[in-house]
């Protein structure tokens, strides 16, 4: 069967110790009342749940099953994630309060690990931030895996890590193997591999949510950690046009995924080009068309939309005056 429409799926409301209600106005009918609500799950294809299609031909299908029956026409010539699943997982996040110390592999430390872990670099697109808060990344300069092997699992090990203030608009990579943080008062877009492997170095000493304290796992998360990296931190993209009311940004390239900020004020065209992208709606009201045939969809704050590697040509026309949007490929190339 053919794909040749966006799909966009129902978020998935995920309650966190440290989650918030700043995403209300990202989901449309809000969120529950009460409800502490750290993670709103955009985009994912899990063994164990995923994303269902909202609305349109596909309405109540879910990723699994499209991945099951329709693949080359939804990826393409890229190659799936792991157990043959969609490679990429798109969230919205809400730190109220500070997310763990933590870090997650990369290939090499997930194939020693074996079990069910698996790889994951990340990035982030800050859309509001309070003042004064920030980031934790990567480890200070002349902070050698001896000194942060003796800190881990212990509040000591905060300071032997870089800290950075957050900014609305900024751009923030996180490859496998940093140690790194959240800041309470952070809210942003997160771009990863479909992976759901966390080593937690050090949680605060808080409970979670059923009243135990969570789990850390300290050994394992050393043995992941990059030790000679240091992060650049946050970077504030900056956005070029050639002679155009249009403009756009290259934010990051990897071997599994790359990222584009764009920013549309007239009509643009694009084409998927044999392989999937997905459309991340940071602020205003847009719609995408089908170059060929009919078709028209509208596009708001807050939406998640994946264009099938079918989908061919399109383009993207801004509603009013405020539309950007992060437009991410999936790579062809498969990690090493």
């Amino acid at each position: 069967m053919s794909l040749q429409e966006p799909l966009r799926f129902r978020p998935i409301l995920i309650e966190k110790v440290w989650g918030g209600d700043h995403l209300a106005a990202h989901v449309e009918g809000g969120l529950p009342e009460g409800a502490r609500i750290g993670e709103v799950w955009s985009l994912v294809d899990r063994l164990d749940g995923g994303s269902e299609v909202e609305g349109g031909t596909f309405d109540g299908r879910s990723l699994r099953g499209l991945m099951l029956s329709e693949r080359e026409a939804l990826l393409g010539r890229t190659p799936a994630g792991p157990d043959d699943t969609f490679p990429l997982l798109i969230k919205l996040l809400d730190a109220h309060l500070p997310l763990s110390v933590q870090v997650h592999p990369d290939h090499k430390a997930a194939e020693l690990m074996g079990g069910d872990a698996t790889a994951k670099d990340e990035c982030w697109y800050v859309l509001s931030a309070d003042e004064d808060c920030g980031f934790l990344l990567g480890l200070r300069e002349g902070v050698d895996p001896t000194t942060f092997a003796q800190n881990a699992g212990t509040p000591a090990v905060v300071d032997l890590l870089q800290s950075f203030t957050a900014r609305p608009g900024q751009f923030v990579f996180v490859p496998a193997g940093t140690v790194h943080s959240i800041g309470s008062g952070v809210r942003l877009v997160e771009v990863q591999e479909n992976s759901d492997t966390t080593l937690r170095l050090y949680d605060w000493d808080r409970p979670g949510l059923d009243g135990e304290l969570r789990e850390c796992q300290p050994e394992l998360a050393l043995s992941a950690i990059h030790y000679e990296r240091r992060s650049k931190g946050p970077q504030m993209p900056v956005l070029q046009g050639e002679e155009g009311p249009n403009r756009h940004a290259d934010l990051l390239t990897t071997p599994t995924f790359t990222v584009e900020l764009l920013e549309v004020h007239e009509a643009e065209s694009y084409d998927t080009d044999g392989r999937p992208w997905i459309h991340v709606v940071l602020s205003g009201q847009g719609t995408l068309r089908r170059k060929e045939g009919e078709g028209a969809w509208t596009l708001g704050k807050g939406e998640t939309w994946l264009l099938p590697a079918d989908l061919g040509a399109y383009r993207i026309d801004d509603l009013d005056g405020e539309l950007r949007l992060l437009r991410v490929s999936v790579r062809e190339e498969t990690p090493a």
